[in-house]
């Protein structure tokens, strides 16, 4: 079975980083931008990162400049906006796509895992969210309008739950 442990992305720093790494931790994937009206849920994403990251959880940002050319920045620009006006301490990732023929591969592997309403797998917007449990099992797939705090339930659940088949 694929998980996104098998998959690899480049950090916001420019190594190279194995999704293997996070292996055993339940995972929040999202697709972020700076420019976005959803941009405050960056707030939010750190304060369950900061939150939950002692109980084996992890927020993992892949920033993408596909939908209204919201994210524009280099990965540098894009470090230092989040570091600056959101103190982001959780992993991010370089600029990716997300939708068309040059999808990331783990984005290609969650959409099909975990697709949105009616059966689409394209994501529509930024900050789309995929629930990952410790397994490497893609549990949902929240919307863009879904606050980081109103997946806070979701988390816990799995995080007490603990690794199972």
């Amino acid at each position: 079975m694929t998980t996104p442990y098998d998959f690899s992305a480049r950090t916001v720093e420019g190594a190279e980083q194995s999704l293997s790494a996070y292996q055993g931790k339940v995972l929040l994937i999202v697709n972020v931008a700076s420019k976005c009206g959803f941009t405050p849920q960056y707030a939010g994403l750190e304060a369950l990162y900061r939150r939950l990251s002692p109980m084996g959880f992890a927020v993992l940002g892949f920033p993408c400049d596909q939908f209204g050319q919201q994210e524009p920045g280099n990965e540098a620009e894009i470090r230092d906006f989040c570091s600056l006006n959101y103190d982001v301490t959780f992993p991010l990732f370089a600029k990716i796509e997300v939708n068309g023929e040059s999808t990331h591969p783990l984005y290609r592997h969650l959409k099909k895992a975990a697709p949105g309403l009616l059966g689409s797998e394209g994501i529509k917007w930024n900050f789309t969210k995929f629930l990952v449990d410790a397994k490497g099992h893609v549990v949902k797939r929240y919307a863009p309008t879904d606050k980081p705090e109103s997946i806070e339930r979701d988390l816990v659940a799995l995080l007490e739950a603990g690794p199972s088949d």
